[in-house]
């Protein structure tokens, strides 16, 4: 059996520990063997693994998340177990044995989970080799314990695509409080999710208040339950950005500055293969368009005078 580890995942896994690569390789030799020693990790065709970290110099415990195909395996996350979560993810919230019951086992939602994967793995690839502080400011990915944690703060099941995208990378830190996502937008931290959808149920249920008294009409919406923060206007500007809808899987924009918040009616498969696209083919990006300063990815769309001296578009 063939188990591949991805040049980026080996590159960040390295940023552990100097013990995890090497690590890493004892365990992929016996997946090789036994390709079945994982269990359901909760996100969407991803089993997972534990790694003692006692028995390598310098490696904390890790979990590690993997998918498995006929003739090859995939290890497509590494994240550090902290002193408060179980080494085996699976001792912790629901029993995710796949089954045709469960949300994340369906086909469809297995099928979503591999193309966010895959769509994200295109776009890190492309910082790693092109922009590399971009590609060092993305946090490594949330371990199923903590995404679970997350779902169990806000209340709501937290869609296959935005698990899967979580699994491998939690959040970005940006270069110079630019993201690496169209407008210099960045994925926001699991944290970061937490306390902004706290605040804006607060503030809805601040309007509900007032709406009780207004004209059917006049009443307003700040957030509903279903949405999922996820894209904020800067690593730590929270004035505007996208949600993902939980009930009908699609974007959503907020911000504080306008009426309300405007579908964006984009899937969050379709908005990661478009960024993708944009990086790979730049005559294909309309809307914003992507170039570097020095080793950071920057969009063309939010550049001051002397930014823009330095910015070199991405040649079409």
């Amino acid at each position: 059996m063939n188990v591949e580890i991805s040049s980026d995942l080996r590159e960040g896994a390295a940023r552990l520990g100097a013990g995890v690569p090497y690590a890493l390789r004892v365990l992929a030799g016996q997946l090789a063997d036994d390709p079945d020693m994982g269990r359901p990790s909760g996100l969407p065709g991803i089993l997972t693994v534990s790694v003692d970290g006692d028995l390598f110099d310098d490696c904390p415990a890790l979990n590690v998340g993997y998918i498995r195909e006929p003739d090859r395996l995939e290890i497509r996350y590494v994240t550090v177990v902290s002193t408060t979560e179980p080494v085996d993810p699976a001792a912790t919230g629901e029993d995710r044995s796949l089954n045709p019951e469960h949300p994340d086992d369906r086909p469809d939602a297995l099928v979503t989970g591999r193309e966010v994967a895959d769509a994200w793995e295109r776009i890190t690839s492309w910082l790693r080799r092109s922009a590399p502080d971009s590609f060092r400011a993305l946090r490594p990915g949330a371990s199923p314990a903590s995404i679970d944690g997350l779902e169990g703060e806000l209340g709501i099941r937290i869609p296959a695509a935005l698990r899967a995208l979580w699994a491998v990378t939690s959040g970005d830190d940006g270069v110079d409080g630019r993201g690496c996502l169209p407008g210099n937008e960045a994925l926001m931290s699991l944290d970061a999710v937490a306390g902004f959808y706290r605040q804006q149920m607060e503030a809805q249920a601040h309007e509900d208040t007032l709406n009780a008294r207004r004209a059917e009409e006049d009443r307003f919406t700040v957030w509903r339950a279903a949405w999922i923060p996820m894209v904020s206007f800067g690593p730590s500007d929270r004035t505007s950005g996208f949600y993902l809808d939980a009930e009908s899987g699609f974007l959503g924009r907020w911000s504080r500055f306008n009426e309300g918040p405007e579908d964006e009616l984009d899937t969050l498969v379709t908005y990661l293969e478009d960024v993708a696209d944009m990086l790979e083919a730049p005559a294909l990006a309309t809307h914003d368009k992507p170039g570097l300063i020095g080793g950071a990815l920057v969009w063309g769309s939010r550049l001051d005078a002397a930014q823009e001296r330095r910015w070199q578009p991405l040649p079409a």
